[in-house]
């Protein structure tokens, strides 16, 4: 059991650090284009291979981690609250994806990896998109001062975070999917 444990928090922090540190090369690589933040980059992914190896809670506690080692390595919130919704909250809700974790096993274990790819999918989908939900509602409250004069707050906040997320869904799905579907027996191990 404490081995278990063991195992659980050291995969945690070497799955945030390493989601880290594909966000870090993602900004070098694409850049930087949106001047309130946002970018297109792969740190979902370690979120979401937790959150389909240990769960909810793998993936919740590796997200919250990951955010706040990007407080840590120099993110610059434009207000307290950023802190909170853009990070932390932001990249925690990133590993809900893990509601699919049965799903996703199962179905890779049963050799079905078309319905398995599915769930990896909507695991992604549902990480990616309640993550552009805070971002969203971050931008109509913190950020709505930056929106053009003729353009509601809302509708501002939908299309700069969306620009980002979108991409990113997509990229990181391809990219989950694709590990999964060439190593799931490493990365299905059962570790629990």
């Amino acid at each position: 059991m404490k081995q278990n444990k063991t195992l659980f928090m050291v995969e945690i922090a070497i799955f945030a650090a390493l989601a880290l540190l594909l966000d870090f090369l993602s900004g070098l690589l694409m850049g930087r284009f949106w001047p309130q933040g946002g970018s297109i980059s792969l740190a979902m992914v370690p979120v979401f291979l937790m959150a389909f190896r240990w769960g909810i809670k793998g993936g919740v506690l590796t997200g919250l981690l990951l955010g706040g080692l990007q407080i840590l390595t120099g993110a610059v919130p434009f207000h307290f609250a950023s802190w909170i919704i853009d990070y932390f909250v932001a990249f925690a809700v990133v590993g809900l994806a893990g509601i699919y974790m049965k799903k996703v096993v199962q179905n890779y274990q049963d050799g079905q990896f078309a319905k398995a790819n599915m769930y990896v999918i909507s695991g992604v989908f549902l990480g990616s998109f309640l993550r552009f939900l805070c971002h969203y509602l971050s931008g109509i409250v913190l950020f709505g001062a930056y929106a053009p004069a003729d353009q509601p707050v809302a509708i501002y906040s939908l299309v700069y975070n969306g620009t980002y997320m979108l991409p990113t869904f997509i990229v990181c799905a391809l990219v989950v999917v694709m590990l999964y579907t060439t190593a799931n027996k490493v990365l299905l191990k059962k570790a629990y």
